[in-house]
């Protein structure tokens, strides 16, 4: 039917909803068709991107129509009866470099080679705003410390400054001859902002409020490949591929405070947030810990077995050999300093303890086959002795032209709250969290709900079963009775293990019930415990 006028392209993508007799195709160009069955008449047709739709999909009720693009990331809702969206995202078109969390832990701004600067709500998981100025891929993105300007550094030889209250770009730093900048840091009062050049390997210092350059740091010998300000101090550090950090005093007119010579080229430095540890992780896969105001070593860790890999299709040596070139590209501390999490060209994300000095965790981020280098494989001869199943997934046809992309860890922070961390990885923007966020309620599944079963699961002391069926019924003076029914000394059990979707309940009773009861102080134990055990995953919600 589409191909007899000869002028649409490729069908990649079709939905039919039964009720309205609605059938909607997508075409390789970004167009898609709305159509009324049987008759074939045209209700509209859109191009809503230049890359092909991968898939479609229609909601119940036949008024929302879902889009989805792979080649762009995008996702729309189509209301077609009024012709407006209801949801737009669209992720980076490249990889993530960078990334950032605000003050608050409540937003995280990214930063891709398709030089895109995209903030996140870590709560909802949907992008509010994209900034397009940038020209070229963005290297490194930051949030000042009162949690309103981002800043962004590119390749296109300028550091920007967007407010998030106007959404505009109201700073721009450049460089007297133009260079491609590699690192950003901005101090802690946000007045300074640094960010290392990778061609002249000089680092400029700029002033927030006027945008004047104030001052030109030279003496590193390669690319500046990361800055860090310290929290506490006046500070900054710069590593660089000349295989040293240096430290440069703020206050004593940026002279050099500090050379710390490594052995071999640093790739990132962080300071620990008491500002009183520096973080180095070195292209020989080592992270060493420096006291910087004596410059002496306190510590350091061996991480490359850590990033172990499998074999690339088209290495020549085994995953042994080549994991002696692995190292870690991002490092950051946790909230608390104890910790740090550290990731690189791998599938892993490690979090160690500092004190230890030991692997404390190691999160895969992906187990997606089609990246290479996921399998880490058996012995080399066993792939030609007999036939594997996987041969041509491991090795791939060679005459095709394409290849496989590599699984790598652009960049990890913490969360300033200390209660999840992120990633920027090939799969996209990962959120580890301690708090689950969805709310799964198992209780639901198969008990009768009865005043009589209620009051049997209490008679046997299920009690967090009693209270959760009770709400489930919703009948108060039940609820009132269940919860009395509760001894004060199992009050801390009960809490505890009370799903997060009663706690915002049983908090509204205790509300309500403070006003009329006469037991006050059995309910002030309540709201105690409740708040206690429950009070961090409240907030963030």
């Amino acid at each position: 039917f589409f191909n007899k006028e000869g002028d649409f392209n490729n069908l990649t993508a079709a939905a039919y909803h039964k009720k309205t007799h609605l059938l909607v195709t997508g075409f390789a160009s970004g167009i898609f068709h709305l159509h009324e069955l049987p008759d074939f008449n045209l209700i509209h047709s859109l191009s809503i991107s230049d890359q092909r739709i991968a898939s479609i999909s229609i909601n119940c009720t036949g008024d929302w129509i879902a889009f989805g693009c792979s080649g762009l990331g995008q996702l729309l809702v189509w209301e077609w009866q009024s012709e407006s969206y209801v949801l737009k995202q669209q992720g980076h078109f490249n990889s993530m470099v960078s990334l950032a969390y605000s003050p608050d832990g409540q937003y995280i701004v990214t930063g891709g080679e398709d030089g895109k600067v995209k903030v996140w709500n870590t709560s909802s998981s949907f992008c509010f705003v994209t900034f397009t100025e940038h020209n070229s891929g963005v290297t490194a993105v930051t949030f000042t410390s009162t949690g309103y300007v981002v800043l962004s550094a590119s390749l296109d030889g300028t550091v920007r400054a967007f407010d998030l209250h106007r959404y505009r770009n109201f700073r721009t730093f450049t460089s007297p001859r133009p260079s491609q900048f590699s690192s950003l840091a901005v101090d802690s009062s946000g007045e300074i902002v640094a960010a290392g050049s990778q061609d002249s390997f000089e680092i400029f210092i700029w002033s927030m409020q006027s945008g004047r350059l104030l001052d030109v740091l030279a003496g590193h010998e390669g690319p500046i490949s990361s800055l860090s300000f310290n929290p506490m101090k006046c500070v900054l550090a710069s590593a660089s591929w000349d295989k040293t950090v240096k430290l440069w005093d703020m206050l004593d007119s940026w002279r050099t405070k500090e050379t710390l010579i490594m052995n071999s080229d640093v790739l990132v430095v962080a300071f620990r947030p008491d500002g009183k540890e520096l973080a180095v992780a070195a292209l020989n896969g080592q992270i060493t810990f420096w006291d910087h105001e004596n410059a002496a070593q306190t510590g350091s860790i061996e991480g490359r077995h850590d990033l172990q890999m499998g074999r690339k299709e088209l290495d020549k040596i085994t995953a042994k050999q080549a994991a002696k070139g692995k190292s870690f590209t991002t490092l950051c501390y946790s909230a608390d300093g104890q910790s740090i999490l550290a990731g690189g060209l791998s599938k892993f994300v490690c979090i160690y303890n500092v004190k230890e000095q030991i692997l404390m965790k190691k999160f895969e981020i992906s187990c997606n086959y089609s990246l290479d280098a996921m399998e880490v494989c058996e012995h080399r001869s066993t792939f030609f002795s007999f036939p594997h199943p996987h041969k041509a997934l491991i090795f791939g046809d060679m005459s095709y032209r394409h290849f496989k992309p590599e699984i790598r860890v652009t960049c990890v922070r913490f969360c300033p709250t200390g209660r999840s961390w992120a990633a920027t990885t090939t799969e996209g923007l990962l959120l580890y969290s301690l708090d689950s966020g969805l709310i799964f309620d198992p209780f639901e599944l198969d008990i009768d709900v009865t005043p009589s079963n209620i009051r049997k699961t209490l008679s046997q002391k299920e009690y967090a079963m009693a209270i959760v069926m009770a709400f489930k019924l919703n009948e108060k003076k039940l609820i009132q009775e269940v919860i009395e029914a509760v001894p004060s000394s199992e009050v801390d059990v009960v809490c505890s293990s009370l799903p997060d979707l009663y706690v915002e309940k049983l908090l509204e009773f205790l509300a309500s019930a403070f006003e009329t009861s006469c037991h006050l102080e059995f309910y002030l134990i309540w709201a105690h415990k409740l708040l206690m055990l429950h009070g961090q995953k409240l907030k963030t919600r």
